[in-house]
């Protein structure tokens, strides 16, 4: 199926005077009533970071306010864990299986770091994700644990700290285990110097703007020929978060940063032609 008329509808996202027109939320709400049964469940992917983030919260405190911008919903929550604790989760089909294993292993360990669970819930996000069947979907989740990791593991090696590898793909694999510079990925992992680079830079905001632009490009890149697909639907979601994020920091600072964000993407496609 493909989304002519909802894609040729889409606001454009390069906005100025740091004023968002159309937010994630906004995105959804008018989104899922042109989804087919087939997509809706791979747009929820992309909103179910917002149900982990609530459910980490939700197990360290009932009382937590939830992110409304998920798809499960706090009575929804506290019904898939009683039906849990009840040995019948079966009957709640809204509630992603992972959570399922995330909640049994937090009970038995009751272990307070934040991290830890941060990261196990990360890994079983992203598994989860990676096999939903679509392609590029799938690669897009991939490529973020990824880039997640190689991240992470520079910090680590940097200051000589140990760190939680997300995930158990090759790619996680030689990480935890290469003591090479490259981590042992040159020939494996394709955007291994451009990960490597982002590591390198000392300034947060220019770590996280060059971070976006990289997720930017790669969706470009993978939805090229895609005009009118689900896949192009996905992409223009994940951006418009970045830009979401981007302008809801200080006024002045973040419309800086966005304003940079897009001169850089427009510099860039640019230098393609």
């Amino acid at each position: 199926m493909n989304y002519y008329c909802l894609i040729a509808g889409l606001p454009d996202i390069e906005i100025d005077d740091n004023k968002l027109v159309y937010s994630v939320a906004d995105f959804k709400k008018e989104l899922y009533p042109f989804l087919s049964s087939d997509h809706s469940p791979l747009i929820e992917l992309f909103y179910t970071k917002f149900d982990n983030q609530n459910l980490l919260h939700y197990v360290k405190d009932k009382e937590t306010k939830f992110d409304d911008r998920g798809n499960i919903t706090k009575d929804e929550l506290e019904e898939g864990l009683k039906l849990l604790s009840e040995d019948d989760y079966s009957k709640n089909k809204d509630i992603p299986p992972y959570f399922k294993t995330f909640v049994d292993e937090y009970r038995e360990a009751q272990n307070d770091s934040s991290e830890k669970w941060e990261n196990r819930l990360a890994a079983l996000y992203y598994k989860w994700a990676m096999n939903c069947g679509n392609t590029m979907i799938s690669k897009w989740f991939e490529f973020n644990m990824n880039l997640n990791n190689v991240l992470l593991a520079s910090v680590g090696r940097k200051y000589h700290i140990e760190v939680d590898v997300v995930g158990d793909n090759e790619i996680a694999e030689s990480i935890r285990t290469s003591n090479q510079r490259d981590f042992g990925l040159t020939g494996t992992l394709d955007e291994l110097v451009s990960f490597q680079r982002i590591a390198e830079e000392q300034d947060l905001y220019e770590r996280e703007k060059k971070i976006d632009l990289l997720k930017w490009q790669w969706l470009d890149e993978q939805t090229f020929f895609k005009y009118f697909t689900i896949e192009r639907v996905f992409a223009y979601l994940v951006k418009l978060e970045i830009i979401e994020r981007w302008v809801s920091l200080d006024p002045e600072k973040g419309g800086k940063i966005f304003r940079e964000l897009i001169n850089s993407l427009k510099n860039s496609a640019v230098k393609k032609k």
